[in-house]
């Protein structure tokens, strides 16, 4: 292929069996959020850079390393966005949702663009499906936010352990940070160059590097769970004892942060048993929307990596019986009618537009994966009916349209 029409390292198309499931994953979760009643909000691919730099830290590998920014022809800085948050933070106070009603339950779908290595179920660009809850600052809204998550867990059929912390709150974080960065300052001769850098700027990051060196430096880290101030246990221990009562299981990760600066509180991740890697991933930030300029509201939620749960799937099968309507001689009108007329029975209807004989046609049809061949020819104009061969037993028989059941 000629250089440049080809797609982008990291950018793929998705299409055949992939578009199959990249459906399945897409439309059962959207199942799943219009049964919690969360009604969808559509925000623009491209937004001003500085809301991702204000919501997801300047300090943070996405907006440093990650992030597709470029200027528009005014100088204006923008940005692809890495994530789907921080557009419906902006959406929810641009469009002053607070002042509708005391809370607000929203999701989105769509792509979204990190320059990072491509991997297995991760491109450049790919694909969530987000839920937000605005107003809401009780543990009972977590634990339905994870309940929602396990339902999309079982009915994908995808083995997974829900991971759960608490990183507390402004006033009992600022202790646990200071007693974090004292602590890597003891072993920074263990952490990786990222980390020797995070270590000081972003330290809780540190927490959740993969490298093993980090991982094993941190083993005795001090954890988050023994600074939380009387309310952030509370909840945390109010959510806890929700979740058991909806039957959600979960196991405590006191290393799990997560990679943007918002969170507060619970926070989580579903970790795929096969992939060893986050599938699911949300918590709370409660603090965000006041810092876009917004009232203070208490927030949570969570977004579905797709292209990670379509790598955990099996292609779903056919859910319909395909009829391939094949026209011989001069009788195009007729079958086309009759293609029509079967379209307006509900049936789903493949038109040949394929020259050749009979045997070849019926090939053709087997290769689609045809349930049915729908044969009209002129004897079959002339009795007005048609030849009606099931794919799978061989059997033929004539019959008029209305009578296809």
């Amino acid at each position: 292929m000629a250089e440049g029409f080809q797609a982008p390292r990291g950018f793929h198309d998705i299409l055949g069996s992939e578009l199959l499931k990249f459906r399945k994953v897409t439309t059962t979760v959207r199942a799943i959020l219009r049964r919690y009643n969360y009604e969808e909000i559509i925000t623009p691919v491209v937004e001003y850079a500085k809301v991702f730099e204000r919501s997801i830290g300047e300090a943070t590998d996405i907006v440093q390393k990650e992030m597709f920014v470029f200027e528009d022809r005014k100088g204006r800085l923008l940005a692809l966005r890495p994530e789907g948050t921080a557009g419906v933070v902006r959406a929810y106070i641009e469009n002053k949702l607070y002042a509708l009603r005391p809370y607000h339950k929203l999701f989105y779908e769509g792509p979204m663009f990190r320059y990072e290595r491509p991997q297995a179920g991760r491109y450049r660009q790919f694909h969530q499906i987000g839920a937000e809850v605005f107003g809401v600052a009780e543990p009972h809204a977590d634990a339905e936010l994870l309940k929602l998550v396990s339902d999309i867990l079982s009915e994908l059929n995808i083995p997974a352990t829900i991971e759960l912390n608490s990183l507390g709150c402004k006033v009992c974080r600022p202790a646990y940070r200071e007693a974090l960065v004292e602590y890597l300052h003891g072993v920074g001769e263990e952490l990786c160059k990222d980390c020797i850098d995070r270590k000081d700027r972003n330290p809780l990051r540190v927490l959740d590097c993969k490298v093993q060196s980090c991982q094993l430096a941190v083993r005795e880290a001090p954890k988050m769970v023994d600074f939380l101030c009387d309310e952030c246990r509370e909840h945390y221990t109010r959510l806890k004892t929700y979740l058991a009562e909806l039957g959600v299981k979960y196991r405590e990760n006191y290393n799990l942060v997560r990679g943007l600066d918002y969170y507060t509180r619970t926070v989580f991740e579903a970790v795929s048993d096969e992939l060893g890697a986050a599938v699911v991933a949300g918590g709370r930030y409660d603090y965000l929307v006041e810092e876009f300029g917004g009232p203070p509201t208490p927030a949570l939620g969570f977004a579905v990596g797709v292209e990670r749960l379509m790598l955990l799937i099996e292609e779903p099968e056919k859910d319909y019986e395909l009829y391939f309507v094949i026209p011989f001689g001069n009788v195009h009108a007729y079958a086309l009618k009759v293609a029509d007329a079967l379209r307006d029975r509900g049936k789903v209807v493949e038109f040949s537009y394929r020259k050749g004989n009979l045997k070849k046609q019926l090939e053709f049809a087997n290769r689609l994966g045809a349930d049915y061949a729908v044969i009209v020819g002129e004897d079959e104009l002339r009795e007005g009916v048609v030849s009606l061969k099931d794919m799978r037993t061989g059997e033929q028989k004539k019959l008029k349209v209305e009578n296809i059941v």
